[in-house]
């Protein structure tokens, strides 16, 4: 009941409110992304969504061009601020507060057997995958071959780790999952 009805209605609340209470912080981000990158604050990628749809996601643009780095966009990715354009994603119900994180193709949407479950859930701003793998930009960084790495080691432990939310999910789960979240940037 939780998972057809009231997950659906609970995320278009928050992510409305969200929307609106963060609207003056989201303007502010944009702006500044404005004048770093000289062009759009947003970046857009297609991604595997719930049924292995595939739809675009928002987030906000970390990356410069020159492939120079600058503290701003550091601290956006590290905070996981540069996630919340996601919110309206989350609005248009193409992916919801908590769940596993949409991929890129050839990830979720290649999964075989008990595995495909996963897809029945709407893809998440955070899950537990994203809170176990918080780091999994430095780690891969440290990887000779971080594709291999990703490929063998990390997707696979995500893919457990979703379905065991899959398992298990409920109102309770998605309130620790979203606390921890919140938390997240102060542990890192």
């Amino acid at each position: 009941m939780y998972l057809k009805f009231g997950k659906p209605l609970l995320d278009w609340i928050i992510s409305l409110f969200g929307l609106l209470l963060l609207s003056p912080f989201l303007i502010l981000i944009s702006i500044s992304l404005f004048f770093i990158h000289k062009s759009s604050p947003f970046f857009f990628q297609t991604r595997v969504g719930q049924y292995a749809r595939r739809f675009k996601i928002y987030k906000f643009k970390t990356f410069l061009k020159t492939g120079q780095s600058h503290w701003f966009l550091k601290v956006l990715r590290k905070t996981k601020l540069d996630e919340l354009p996601q919110l309206i994603n989350v609005l248009k119900g193409e992916m919801s507060l908590v769940g596993p994180r949409p991929d890129i193709p050839g990830y979720y949407d290649r999964l075989e057997g008990e595995q495909r479950l996963i897809l029945k859930l709407r893809p998440g701003i955070t899950g537990f995958a994203s809170i176990v793998f918080a780091n999994e930009e430095q780690v891969l960084s440290e990887q000779q071959n971080p594709l291999h790495y990703n490929d063998e080691v990390i997707f696979p432990e995500k893919v457990k780790l979703n379905l065991d939310y899959y398992r298990h999910v409920s109102f309770g789960l998605d309130l620790k999952i979203l606390f921890k979240t919140i938390l997240l940037p102060f542990n890192l």
